[in-house]
């Protein structure tokens, strides 16, 4: 059996919503046991009615108001806090939450410990492609300013990742900038094309935006700051696009017709989009897997986020990120 600690506690959304996810990933996964951490009312009654359920019992939550370092420090007993210790002493292997990302951060950085020699943690999500293969896109946000040694390390673990859940076996590295030629960015991107292209981490070249969907790349890499304004938009144009195909529809009976026949399509489409189907983003770099889900979740996002913290376990994530790093130093 594979273990995973969900928080219920701090996300825009109700803990039913958060619930409902915990029970469909328990239906589609037999191997599978959760961890569920939040207020005695809501996680006792879950657990008592669901097998293969367990209740961690917490008595503080961490909002998205408050400040992460500083709420993590003074709430010993916040739900995404304990969630964290119990990765960190055995109790869980892997972590969901879709609470405030900045205490989710903290909690499992300093809760669950970095892999020994990793620098920085960072987000990855693998966004959809347009090849039908997925693009493994970091640091999304996790570290706003980066060093160039950083940005490898982000190669490696970003190449770890795409190897142990996605099967590729040799992943293609490229870095985010504002052109494909080797000459093209500013000094601090040059300084990491410098570092990748020394990094032995299968540099190949420069991505621009237009490769993010593309499937140019196996593993895309930017400093947060970047890699967050880039999934933004992303999220923003897959926004408008269903919006206004909503609002075509109502125009004209044609459209009407044409809508129906592709109704199954834009569904995936939008599913795809949303980034539902992967369930969050995943924290590399840490001793065992977490996945951080978005604040306005959805129950089959928090369905899809815990099932993938349960494959990065079975896929021996954290141990072959340690491998890759101690390869690269």
């Amino acid at each position: 059996m594979t273990t995973i600690c969900v928080d219920v506690m701090g996300a825009d959304k109700e803990p039913a919503v958060l619930l409902e996810g915990v029970a469909q990933a328990l239906s589609a996964d037999p191997e599978l046991e959760v961890l569920v951490a939040g207020a005695a009312e809501v996680v006792e009654p879950f657990a008592a009615s669901h097998e293969r359920a367990r209740a961690l019992v917490t008595t503080e939550v961490i909002t998205m108001s408050e400040h992460p370092a500083n709420a993590v420090r003074q709430k010993k007993d916040a739900s995404i806090v304990r969630a964290a210790a119990a990765v960190r002493s055995g109790e869980a292997d892997g972590l969901f939450s879709a609470g405030s990302t900045g205490a989710v951060l903290t909690a499992a950085t300093f809760g669950v410990g970095r892999i020994k020699g990793v620098k920085r943690p960072g987000l990855c999500l693998p966004v959809p492609g347009i090849s039908g293969r997925p693009t493994v896109f970091l640091d999304m946000g996790a570290n706003a300013d980066v060093k160039p040694e950083v940005m490898v390390q982000f190669a490696h673990m970003g190449r770890a990742y795409s190897r142990a859940v996605l099967g590729v076996a040799e992943p293609r590295v490229g870095l985010l900038c504002n052109g494909s030629e080797d000459t093209k960015g500013s000094e601090m991107a040059l300084a990491y094309h410098e570092a990748l292209v020394n990094g032995n981490c299968g540099f190949a070249g420069n991505a621009e935006g237009t490769d993010l969907l593309a499937g140019t790349f196996d593993v895309i890499v930017a400093d947060g700051f970047t890699g967050n304004v880039a999934l933004k938009s992303i999220e923003g144009t897959g926004k408008f696009v269903i919006k206004r195909l909503k609002a075509a529809m109502d125009e004209s009976l044609t459209n009407k017709i044409g809508m129906a026949l592709l109704a199954k399509f834009l569904k995936g489409l939008a599913a795809e989009m949303s980034g539902d189907e992967y369930g969050g983003a995943i924290l590399l770099g840490l001793r065992a897997p977490v996945v951080k889900g978005h604040g306005a979740t959805s129950a089959r996002a928090v369905c899809m986020g815990t099932l993938a913290a349960a494959r990065a376990v079975r896929a021996h994530l954290s141990e072959r990120i340690a491998e890759a790093c101690e390869l690269s130093a």
